[in-house]
């Protein structure tokens, strides 16, 4: 171990407790990837602090010694963010997990970092609030997470997603000063550096206290569940729907080999086995309006060749509906223990086309690809299947989602929904931004990070993890950073 790290561990032992520190090769290994597992490396150390005081002194200890640091929460990500990739301090807020206040009064809640999604409405669903953004994983994944990835999920469709319902931030800047972005109110005056960090993928430091929004729980629910003989009748659905002027809370789609996969997951056929597709919608809001929003759903399926629907109103029914569709990534790892996501979005009137481009890529690449996605707002999530085990496999399955993204922009979509560029889009970044585009977001990172020690190499190209796809001069006005040897411009 050179000197650095030698020094590194003997100062965070100074004020660490030894449970906070991980060393061993056999225990680091259980942080060698995020959710996406096609990509691994083990991180030399990693320590999980309890406080933000602890975390800013790991932090000054990392400057110190010059050694970069990766923040992760419960490492459910799928782009790679929270991957060490070089010999870095891997900084885990999973024990950050208190709930600092609850303000019904105002409507929000201060907590940690590592407090897992779905225990924030647990916490105030007695007083009949909720927090909204609802990702797949949100049984697992924490706060912090969803902060750095700006996360989604199945109602981000008329609610937002992250950056829609947190109000403030108490963030260690990669220097290990604490500070505050935001505030207490939905809107504020001045530079949004709130707005700025959601979404930066712990390159801009690391959030140890989030005040988050809450909303009053809808008075009635109602969950439909219509199938399809052909994607394409469900993807003029969608359209129809929200060109109708009904905004449902959500709107998703599932094709036959998910729906297959979800019914063997649970030895039922809850969802029709043989139809093309299933589309889920829900709608929220008063009772009279929801009823009225459900026959026009209702017609628009059929006017659409629905073969069926079904309408879910208690609360067990609306979840029995719904746990398919959030459990469909793990229904897809009981038939392949190795699977890849991608993240594309598209516009919704589009979706059958980009969608058939899919089903072609799959047999051209020989790759067989299950589909669910929010339809509502065009969010992609094709899963490749694929054997880890095949000579050059990765190769391949690489290759393939590379063609995806590139259908999907090439409808005017983007490579990212909600899962992040981190380390596995870097290199794709440049077809959706011009170079401008991204010395100005190089820019905003080096103002926060000037050392580039925050989760480096992640989100922008670099020559060693991109080679061709860095070569492009990125210029600020007239100057060229990418030729001048003492500016680290990526």
């Amino acid at each position: 171990m050179q000197r650095n790290w030698i020094d590194l561990e003997r100062d965070l032992r100074s004020f660490l407790p030894g449970k906070s520190l991980v060393c061993k090769r056999q225990e680091l290994l259980v942080y060698d990837c995020d959710g996406l597992t096609i990509d691994r490396n083990c991180p030399p150390l990693a320590v999980l602090p309890e406080t933000t005081e602890q975390v800013s002194k790991i932090v000054n200890c990392c400057n110190k010694h010059e050694i970069p640091f990766v923040a992760r929460g419960s490492g459910t990500g799928l782009s790679g963010g929270a991957l060490v990739e070089q010999d870095a301090l891997l900084l885990v807020t999973s024990r950050m997990r208190q709930i600092l206040e609850v303000d019904l009064a105002n409507q929000r809640v201060v907590v940690q970092p590592g407090v897992i999604n779905s225990w924030v409405t647990r916490a105030v669903v007695g007083e009949g609030f909720y927090y909204a953004p609802d990702p797949s994983s949100q049984i697992i994944c924490t706060i912090g997470g969803n902060v750095a990835e700006n996360s989604g999920g199945v109602h981000c469709l008329k609610y937002g997603v992250t950056s829609n319902h947190v109000l403030g931030l108490q963030v260690v800047l990669p220097n290990g000063e604490i500070t505050n972005l935001g505030g207490g109110l939905v809107e504020h005056s001045g530079l949004d550096l709130r707005g700025a960090f959601i979404g930066s993928e712990g390159t801009l430091g690391i959030a140890t206290a989030v005040t988050l929004r809450l909303l009053r729980a809808p008075e009635h629910v109602s969950v439909l569940l219509a199938d399809f003989l052909a994607m394409e009748s469900a993807g003029e659905a969608v359209s129809r729907i929200t060109s109708s002027g009904v905004l449902p809370a959500g709107m998703e789609i599932m094709d036959n080999f998910m729906i297959n996969a979800v019914n063997d997951l649970f030895g039922t056929n809850e969802y029709p086995p043989d139809a093309a597709a299933v589309l889920l919608v829900e709608l929220d809001g008063q009772a009279a309006e929801v009823e009225a929003c459900v026959e026009k759903v209702i017609q628009i399926a059929r006017e659409c060749d629905s073969r069926s629907i079904r309408r879910a109103e208690n609360e067990r029914e609306c979840a029995r509906l719904w746990k398919g569709r959030k459990s469909a990534f793990a229904a897809v790892g009981k038939i392949s223990s190795t699977y890849y996501v991608q993240d594309s979005v598209v516009p919704r009137s589009t979706l059958p086309k980009v969608l058939s481009a899919i089903e072609r890529l799959s047999r051209k690449h020989d790759l067989p690809i299950a589909n669910v996605f929010h339809a509502g707002d065009g969010n992609l999530h094709p899963l490749i299947l694929y054997n880890s085990d095949v000579p050059g496999i990765h190769e391949r399955v690489k290759g393939l989602a590379a063609e995806i993204l590139r259908e999907s922009l090439n409808v005017g979509g983007s490579i990212t929904g909600e899962h992040g560029v981190g380390s596995d889009k870097r290199c794709y970044l440049d077809w959706m931004f011009s170079s401008n585009d991204l010395a100005t977001m190089i820019l905003l990172r080096n103002a926060f990070n000037p050392n580039g020690l925050a989760n480096p190499g992640k989100i922008f190209p670099t020559p060693k993890s991109c080679g061709e796809f860095s070569q492009r001069k990125i210029k600020l006005n007239d100057y060229d950073l990418s030729n001048d040897s003492n500016i680290d411009v990526f």
